[in-house]
């Protein structure tokens, strides 16, 4: 058996916490205003948030890898470029998903 840096019970008190802390932010809203109507500014608010953490999410998969090493490469960029570009012009995600997937697999293909 290995050692491991974290024992058993700690282990347990961390997924505990962690699964409290996740039920207490629900909860936050579901259940204190979960009933009520949200002000106009905090839905105006809240409906730019999957616009930033989409991003937030790809941007470190395109400026730094893992495939390569945490440097950066021609074609995830261009990959990300024409996703980019599509998605502007034709204002459809699933154009956007396949034409950068596309570029990605024909940029890895040319461009090794």
């Amino acid at each position: 058996m290995t050692e491991s840096a974290i024992t058993r019970p700690e282990l347990w008190i961390v997924i505990a916490a962690l699964a409290l802390g996740s039920f207490l932010l629900r909860f936050a809203f579901l259940g204190f205003v979960g009933d009520r109507p949200l002000p106009a500014w905090l839905l105006r608010h809240l409906r730019y948030t999957a616009v930033a953490v989409l991003p937030a999410l790809i941007a470190p998969m395109v400026l730094w890898p893992a495939a390569t090493g945490g440097t950066f490469d021609l074609p995830r960029g261009l990959a990300a470029f024409v996703a980019l570009a599509t998605g502007l012009i034709w204002r459809n995600v699933l154009v956007a998903i396949f034409s950068g997937a596309a570029t990605l697999y024909l940029g890895l293909y040319l461009l090794g």
